[in-house]
């Protein structure tokens, strides 16, 4: 079977800082259930731009560029790594995954099939 990296994209000036007992309890529910299921395979969020940097290789020469990335909205916020019969499956836990949080956010996932050797 595929594996699936899944890269929760998020608006990092969107408010996140609201806690909402329900959500970690239903996110949990819902990690139990993908466990269960055989489909997760890894899971985490990242920390945030201002935290990171980038690495970047052009013209035969590498730079370093420190975070917040500020031309960039939209970042990548954590990652699900899933194993799953087909893209259809991936893409019936991505939107399960969305559902799970608060309406008031902006998540997306973007769900890429791993290339196999």
């Amino acid at each position: 079977m595929p594996r699936y990296l899944n890269l929760i994209r998020i608006d990092e000036s969107g408010s996140y800082e609201e806690t909402y007992p329900q959500f970690e309890e239903r996110m949990g529910a819902l990690f139990e259930e993908m466990d269960k299921a055989g489909v997760m395979l890894d899971n985490s969020g990242l920390a945030p731009t201002s935290e990171s940097a980038r690495v970047h290789w052009a013209g035969g020469r590498i730079s370093y560029t420190d975070g917040p990335f500020t031309e960039t909205k939209e970042v990548v916020g954590g990652f699900l790594m899933t194993r799953c019969k087909d893209t259809a499956e991936a893409m019936e836990w991505a939107q399960r995954f969305l559902q799970v949080h608060p309406e008031s956010w902006t998540v997306s996932i973007e769900v890429r099939e791993v290339s196999e050797p």
